[in-house]
């Protein structure tokens, strides 16, 4: 393949470089046929016209923190992390402006200094760019009551397919106007999706979270493009740079850990503990409390499940009657409840679930942890039936799971822990995978509550939206990519089964030793924010 030649940033075909980004977080790997660091927007804007010259695909990727494969692929992939950074804050006006590379621990650390913060927290924070983070419409623990990245992004700016650059405002006409693929969408599309509002109403999932196909509900409730663009994965164009809204930082934070009998009480006690206007409610299934399991903590050897609760306020007194007023709220329905004021008690308690992430890292190459069905949301109230239903289908298999989660926002994620050795495992995830779609549709709720559809989950959006809001995605993605090069495959499937092309088993392909055991080290330690090309 032949690098275009209007460009100056990296452009590497060579073996070495593109198996350093064959893989990233989540199941996969493909080798790409290219790699491109693009070294400013110029650079980019020629890339993209380039690719639709000679049909290239282009795969946009951040710090490959993502788990759903979106930021792998065949084409070029395209590492928007050398770009020029820009942070700039107003903090009066309680907005930031910033690049798509740059991170939310940097966004963050600035903002703190202004008593400001962004409130969405995946557990990728330390690293994941802001960029991949709007690309999902990521969330993280605190969603419950800050929601996700939608809610904080005010304009953005996107590359289209078309080599254009345009600006998206919230409750503002884009500019410019006349921008090719603005044009094709309100004439080809947008009629077809105010149409569809009654189709959309009824086939989008009823749960608080939703990160799965292209945000029709979203964009009929404020007529603003940038709700397509968001969550769309890289599919639509690349976005180069993001205006947030901040939130004040609240200066008092205190936790409460209650311990469950059964699976039966989630329900009852997260209402009542939504009146307190936590900031997180996480759940810890009896499947991760086996894995971390401290002989010395008796107590949660009787529990079925534990609620890790975060409440933040702005003053003291706020903050230990809303504890207190928690507390209360569950005692009569949860086995035990402990409460830590002082921030080095409430660190504590949040360490429990931090200590599965090591553990699943350093399991043995013949029992890894694989993230399948790993981002489901249900409606709260039947969160418990997605738990048993995924319980019994690993056990069904002899395939072991650790299961957690936002259980604020009926959102659970689970690890599958194969033994990839074992002849026949991959047809066994694939059928879990194909059981618990069928659960998640069932109960009504969404294959992806906030780490997008990816590969993996592309295959299994007729089944959850049916055919004709289907072809509604289709037809926003042809407005916005009529050549189809952005990241082919994610959110609108291609032809490999979400279960192949994987990293790990007798049918992943062979990379460079050295370059293998480094990207297993990334995973292991959580290095994403280390560039690959540092590998070769």
């Amino acid at each position: 393949m032949l690098p275009p030649s209007a460009i100056r940033g990296a452009f590497r075909t060579d073996l070495r470089a593109r198996a350093a980004y064959a893989e990233a977080a989540g199941i996969y790997r493909i080798l790409p046929a290219a790699v491109c660091l693009p070294a400013d927007r110029f650079d980019l804007v020629a890339l993209v016209r380039w690719a639709g010259e000679t049909g290239t695909p282009l795969v946009a990727r951040g710090a490959g923190s993502a788990m759903g494969g979106g930021n792998v692929g065949d084409g070029v992939v395209v590492d928007l992390t050398r770009l020029p950074t820009r942070l700039d804050l107003h903090p009066a006006d309680r907005v930031a402006i910033t690049s798509a590379n740059v991170t939310l621990a940097e966004l963050n650390a600035a903002a703190d200094r202004h008593g400001l913060r962004l409130p969405p927290d995946p557990s990728s924070g330390r690293w994941a760019t802001l960029g991949g983070m709007l690309s999902t419409n990521a969330a993280g623990a605190r969603s419950v009551r800050y929601g996700s990245v939608r809610r904080w992004v005010r304009a953005l700016e996107l590359v289209t397919a078309d080599g254009e650059v345009v600006r998206l405002r919230r409750g503002a006409p884009a500019s410019p106007a006349q921008a090719a693929a603005l044009h094709r969408f309100e004439a080809d599309v947008a009629p077809a999706l105010r149409e569809a509002a009654a189709l959309v109403s009824r086939r989008f999932p009823r749960t608080r979270k939703n990160s799965s196909g292209y945000a029709i509900d979203a964009w009929l409730a404020t007529g603003d493009l940038l709700d397509l663009v968001i969550g769309a994965e890289g599919t639509l164009g690349f976005v180069t740079e993001i205006e947030w809204l901040l939130d004040p930082l609240p200066t008092e934070r205190a936790g409460l850990r209650i311990r469950l009998r059964s699976l039966d009480e989630i329900v009852k006690v997260v209402a009542a503990l939504l009146a307190s206007e936590p900031s997180a409610v996480e759940l810890l299934d009896r499947t991760f409390l086996d894995l971390v399991r401290d002989p010395s903590d008796a107590e949660l050897d009787a529990a079925e499940a534990v609620l890790l609760v975060e409440i933040e306020r702005s003053d003291p007194e706020a903050l230990r009657g809303a504890v207190d007023a928690a507390a209360e709220s569950v005692r009569g329905i949860a086995a035990g409840v402990d409460t830590a004021l002082s921030p080095a008690a409430a660190q504590r308690l949040w360490a429990l679930r931090h200590a599965a992430s090591p553990i699943l890292a350093g399991l043995p190459e013949e029992r890894r942890s694989l993230q399948v069905i790993e981002d489901a949301c249900v409606p709260v109230d039947r969160m418990g039936d997605y738990i048993r239903a995924v319980r019994r289908a690993g056990a069904a298999r002899g395939i072991p799971v650790v299961v957690f989660g936002h259980a604020g926002d009926g959102h659970v994620h689970v690890n599958l822990l194969p033994e990839v050795a074992r002849p026949g495992w991959e047809a066994a995830v694939s059928s879990l995978l194909d059981e618990i779609t069928g659960t998640v549709v069932r109960l009504g709720g969404t294959p992806s509550g906030e780490h997008g559809d990816g590969r993996l989950r592309a295959g299994l959006l007729r089944q959850v939206y049916g055919d004709e809001v289907v072809d509604l995605f289709v037809r926003i993605k042809h407005a916005f990519d009529p050549r189809g090069i952005f990241a082919p495959g994610v959110i609108l499937p291609s032809a490999d089964p979400p279960i192949s092309r994987l990293k790990v088993g007798a049918g992943a392909i062979p990379l460079p030793e050295d370059i293998a055991r480094a990207l297993r080290e990334i995973e292991r330690k959580g290095g994403y924010g280390r560039c690959r090309l540092e590998l070769v």
